[in-house]
């Protein structure tokens, strides 16, 4: 991609008034849980038997097939029910100190749950999108932040387990990044409620 390519990715964040928030979630998320993932890799190998691990791979793997029963569902709703997992995951967190076998489990179900929630979202954003930027331009400034994320928080996972840093420390860390994007959510699901109710048009995307 030339150099202009990657200034044209800025230019697209400031022409949306969701883009950039959207952005900003999508970066935050996808960064904890690429920081926590390897963690969690190596707790399923530790408590959960390959069955389980199989089972919640299969279960993430039908986002395409249920994708027509969320049709109609409006965006800011699937904004809500993002809000709602992250602040369950964030509070999740606690139960390391307590159960290691139901914080694996607990934090595999929020996986894959947000999983099948992005997939979702992501289709119905770009039906929303397609009146303000360039389709094929949202889509690559997701993926550029997507990647960035996910190198991000896979080079601070290493840098978290070179240092020997503990567990419940890193996820202080991130919690403190969750409040942050439960925050950006909230203001996200607040522009998409108010943006429905001024279309003359179906908000039912």
């Amino acid at each position: 991609m030339a150099i202009k390519n990657y200034k044209k990715i800025y230019t697209e964040l400031n022409k949306s008034k969701f883009l950039k928030l959207q952005i900003i979630v999508l970066f935050v998320t996808t960064y904890i849980d690429w920081v926590i993932m390897p963690y969690v890799t190596k707790l399923e190998g530790l408590y959960l038997p390959v069955f389980m691990i199989s089972f919640f791979m299969l279960i993430g793997a039908t986002d395409g097939l249920i994708q027509p029963l969320f049709k109609k569902v409006k965006i800011y709703n699937i904004y809500l029910f993002i809000i709602i997992l992250d602040i369950i995951q964030v509070i999740s967190y606690s139960l390391c100190n307590y159960d290691m076998v139901v914080f694996t489990y607990v934090i595999l179900s929020i996986f894959t749950l947000q999983a099948i929630t992005f997939e979702i979202s992501r289709i119905h954003t770009v039906d929303f999108m397609k009146n303000e930027i360039d389709i094929k331009d949202y889509l690559i400034v997701r993926s550029f932040f997507v990647s960035s994320a996910i190198i991000g928080g896979a080079v601070t996972a290493m840098i978290f387990d070179y240092f020997g840093i503990k567990l419940t420390s890193m996820l202080i860390f991130l919690s403190v990044l969750g409040v942050f994007a439960v925050i950006i959510e909230y203001k996200l699901y607040k522009k998409f409620k108010v943006a429905f109710a001024n279309l003359s048009i179906s908000p039912t995307l």
